[in-house]
């Protein structure tokens, strides 16, 4: 095992570590933390995702989202094993299924997805951060390779903000080629704009 999936396995065991107190303390934290912000008050279309493994939980943000009108979407992994991600529309009443991860997800057959590009802001899970705007995700690729589009300078859409619990920050990650730079991480302690 690498130095990198050792920090990844330590960094999972730390968020699957907090009581289910702790944990809901933290997703109303975050809700508050971004639900005043601009980027998210002028958000039309939202990429969000559902809990999982410890993951700090922001089902009370999207809650607040559908409240104010905004339209949401899940994450959804393509049939056919490719390592990109397509976004469903998300509501209360949307029927799901678990994915090949055991994640819910919503159903293929019965929505349209949402094309990458054309989303106002992406929130996306992390395994780990730090104050530069590194992100460790799962090791999948799955959001590097779905937002490579972003690596062009001139495109600014979507905006993505990593979302963690406080106890995920590491003093420095190191960045491969690949990956994706963030526009913010939010925690349930603080908003992190990188330099």
């Amino acid at each position: 095992m690498d130095d990198r999936q050792k920090l990844r396995q330590e960094l999972r065991q730390r968020r699957r570590a907090l009581t289910g107190k702790q944990q809901q303390i933290a997703a109303q934290s975050l809700c508050r933390q971004l639900r005043n912000q601009l980027f998210f008050l002028r958000a039309r279309h939202i990429a969000i995702y559902l809990p999982n493994d410890g993951e700090i939980d922001p089902r009370p943000l999207m809650q607040t989202a559908l409240t104010m009108g905004k339209k949401c979407y899940l994450p959804v992994l393509y049939p056919d094993g490719r390592h990109i991600l397509q976004f469903l529309p998300f509501d209360n009443d949307t029927r799901l299924q678990d994915n090949r991860f055991g994640i819910p997800e919503p159903c293929v057959r019965q929505q349209h997805q949402h094309k990458p590009k054309y989303l106002d802001l992406v929130l996306m899970p992390l395994v780990g951060f730090d104050a530069r705007g590194g992100r460790m995700g799962m090791g999948g690729g799955f959001y590097d390779r779905t937002f490579a589009f972003r690596q062009n300078p001139a495109c600014h859409k979507p905006r993505l903000i990593g979302l963690a619990h406080q106890c995920q920050q590491v003093p420095h990650l190191e960045l491969a080629d690949w990956d994706i730079p963030l526009d913010a991480i939010a925690t349930d302690n603080q908003l992190i704009f990188p330099e």
